[in-house]
């Protein structure tokens, strides 16, 4: 066979616009494309293989194989020459396939009379859609024109399964966007939604894979990359006085918008017969293919540059914006890759629900989320592929699940749910005003958690008796720049005048580790969690604490103030803490401004170390909160933003209740009060078991007090106690199966 040129290339890639073009059904026109790419390259076989599903690989269309295979032939990811292809996104070009590395014989399509094989992945933007595969009884290996050829068409192919070109027979020809589809993710905020999908940026659909016109395609190319870089210009030139860190990214944007080799590699892809859209988008895919398979992270974040800068240019290319001026759908739920804080305030309450494909339960959005009370999925496979603008969704926060274009079975039992959290919220309000008071007569102190003015309605709302929790950092993530203190002063100002009196409690700024500000150098650190974060922070920036402790003593402007330090690990640390507070409101006793009529001063006890602290440590501090996200993740060393390890410690594990009570302990001896903040502070047979080891203040999301209170009132402590006793005596390893039979019998 001849070299395939670039005329060549061009030629087939035209022969396959013209069996695109015609009214076949789908496997007809498949069919049909693989006729062509052997007729073209001079191969006995061409065959064209799709997922059929996320782990197995089905044969959809040969030319040269034996028909009756067709669909019925499937494999593995990894398994055979061509699950090698589709795993690791690479080609693999060999004369001797029999004899080759992972080759498996499938002996239903007389693959083995054939000796050089060449698979090329079938992706779109780093997604697996395929494989595309020709084989020629000569032993040889096919040349890098013949391999780029492949890949071009691979790349061709790609779009037209995105667009539905091959619908027909064969779960692999199944129409895309169509059927219904179920994801299963992590739960980061409960809760149900039904609604319409609003994705937040958009995909581009390239429509015109295959050039008319290459001169004309080169002309687009050039005036939209030429617009691409007046653009990084202007973002320069806007941040050429702020941030060093920000304007150190837009010049890493600058050079990858004037790279020769980028420009160069495009060019050459539209010369060998592609749009100018698919040549960007050609070479955005082969970038996120070694974005997944590079470990250094600087070159991964490079990578990303080059993705996002692609992004951008497809956008000038095809007119196809983001969601920018277009009306959000009725009940919309977001969809997005990721998401960071400021661009989910903005659509505020607006949204009913929100699935990410990253994301974290510790993450910005997720607090965010949290404090709007708005269902949240993370690690949602393949969403932003799978789910289009309008699409009807229903989001499952409690299970991490999402039913995308659900079928009318789903779609009842799912309202079902809806309708019975909304009776069970008409109960909880009933007992809104009611006290949390246990059958044996406990009194349960039911706080909330805060970190938004969007929060404080619901301090009446659901019945809270004060904020045990204001996160101050969500002011300081949503923003491109340190707030400035008079900022500071008047939001701190607005929550104490919209709790009406009733307590507040501040935890001091908490960043680092997964939160860490727009505006501050970013630290490599290999374990952020155990890092630089949070009170390490503080003290070792003290203008930064000071500014923040002189905002919240202006505010509270003679009233009552609760300030606590955050992951406090050491006595000596929290000393260090309350000495630069002393100092702040020496300083604020001079410049003749009011101080507090009473100031309380707590820690977070986020270590395990903490609880081991000198018995003056606890004598010493206003008041305990025990931060049960951390604590828990560090007690069970088990990384809680690591979906393989986070679920496999319980909170009513023996171990832990025990721990938990020595903390109560230890903090009766000195009177000090003791709370308790966390996750499983809302989950109510978490909270009761909390409560009967003594914990007498829990502090949780509003839309959980209703739930944690309506058990509360109807279980006795002294009885529960007893039986994490018994468990305990028993050698359990977790007291949760004894603990549901007793409440099951309330």
């Amino acid at each position: 066979m001849a070299e395939t040129t670039e005329s060549e290339s061009r030629k087939l890639l035209v022969r396959l616009r013209e069996a695109m073009a015609g009214d076949d059904a789908g496997q007809a026109r498949l069919d049909k494309i693989t006729h062509l790419i052997a007729d073209s390259m001079g191969t006995e076989v061409c065959s064209v293989y799709l997922f059929r599903d996320e782990e197995t690989l089905e044969l959809c269309a040969t030319q040269g194989l034996n028909l009756e295979s067709v669909h019925q032939t499937r494999m593995r990811i990894g398994e055979g020459l061509v699950g090698r292809v589709a795993k690791y996104g690479k080609v693999v070009n060999t004369p001797d396939a029999p004899n080759a590395k992972g080759f498996r014989y499938m002996p239903e399509t007389g693959e083995e009379r054939f000796s050089s094989f060449l698979g090329v992945p079938v992706q779109r933007l780093g997604e697996m859609l395929g494989v595309l595969v020709v084989q020629s009884k000569e032993a040889r290996e096919f040349s890098a024109d013949a391999v780029y050829a492949l890949e071009v068409v691979a790349m061709v192919i790609a779009e037209m399964t995105e667009l539905g070109a091959f619908v027909g027979e064969g779960a692999a020809l199944s129409p895309l966007h169509q059927q219904a589809v179920l994801i299963h993710g992590g739960s980061a905020q409960e809760g149900a939604a039904e609604g319409h999908v609003w994705l937040h940026e958009p995909r581009v659909i390239v429509t015109n894979p295959i050039a008319d016109d290459p001169a004309r395609e080169l002309e687009r190319l050039n005036g939209a990359v030429e617009e691409l870089r007046v653009g990084v210009d202007k973002m320069l030139e806007v941040s050429r006085n702020g941030d060093k860190e920000q304007l150190q990214v837009l010049e890493a944007y600058r050079m990858f918008a004037n790279s020769k080799g980028w420009m160069r590699r495009m060019e050459e892809d539209i010369a060998r017969g592609l749009s100018a859209e698919a040549a960007v988008e050609k070479e955005q895919s082969q970038a996120r293919t070694r974005m997944s398979q590079v470990q250094d992270a600087y070159l991964r974040e490079r990578l990303s540059d080059l993705d996002d800068l692609s992004n951008r240019l497809l956008r000038i290319l095809t007119g196809q914006g983001a969601n920018t001026g277009a009306e959000l759908p009725e009940n919309p739920i977001l969809i997005a890759r990721n998401i960071g804080p400021g661009d989910l305030l903005e659509y505020g309450r607006s949204l009913r629900g929100i699935v990410l494909e990253e994301g974290s339960v510790g993450s910005h959005a997720a607090i965010v989320a949290r404090a709007l009370a708005i269902p949240l999925v993370v690690h949602a496979k393949r969403i932003t592929t799978e789910a289009l603008n309008g699409d009807h969704i229903m989001v499952d926060g409690d299970q991490g699940v999402v039913h995308l274009r659900p079928d009318e079975t789903v779609v009842g039992a799912f309202r079902d749910k809806i309708a019975m959290h909304a009776q069970a919220q008409e109960r909880y309000a009933s007992i809104r005003n009611t006290p949390a008071v246990t059958t044996d007569g406990q009194r349960i102190n039911m706080v909330m958690n805060a970190g938004l003015m969007a929060d404080l309605p619901s301090l009446d709302g659901s019945g809270a008796e004060g904020v045990g929790l204001f996160r101050t950092e969500l002011q300081f993530l949503v923003r491109n720049q340190m707030p400035k203190r008079s900022e500071l002063v008047a939001l701190y100002q607005r929550v104490l005048d919209a709790a009406h009196g009733k307590p507040v409690v501040f935890r001091t700024l908490d960043i680092g580790s997964d939160k860490v500000l727009p505006y501050m150098a970013p630290t490599d650190e290999p374990n952020p969690a155990l890092g630089w974060r949070a009170i390490r922070v503080g003290l070792d920036k003290p203008g930064v604490m000071r500014m923040q402790l002189q905002a919240l003593l202006r505010a509270a402007d003679g009233r009552p103030l609760s300030v606590m330090f955050p992951f406090v690990a050491q006595f000596e640390e929290y000393r260090a803490a309350k000495a630069e507070l002393d100092k702040t409101i020496e300083r604020e006793r001079i410049l003749g401004h009011a101080l507090p009529s009473e100031l309380k001063v707590g820690a977070m006890l986020e270590t395990p170390s903490l609880a081991y602290a000198p018995q003056k440590f606890f004598d010493e501090v206003s008041f305990i909160s025990i931060g049960g996200n951390d604590l828990k993740q560090f007690f069970f060393a088990a990384d809680r933003e690591n979906e393989r390890v986070r679920r496999r410690y319980d909170t009513l594990n023996v171990s832990f209740l025990s721990f938990i009570e020595r903390i109560v302990e230890r903090c009766a001896i000195s009177g000090t009060p003791l709370s308790f903040c966390g996750e499983d502070a809302g989950r109510p047979v978490e909270a009761v078991c909390l409560a009967a080891m003594g914990i007498r203040t829990l502090s949780m999301r509003p839309a959980s007090i209703g739930p944690v209170k309506s058990l509360l009132l109807r279980v006795d402590l002294g009885e529960l106690r007893k039986i994490i006793s018994d468990a305990r005596h028993r050698g359990d390893q977790a007291v949760r199966p004894a603990v549901m039979q007793y409440l099951r019998g309330l």
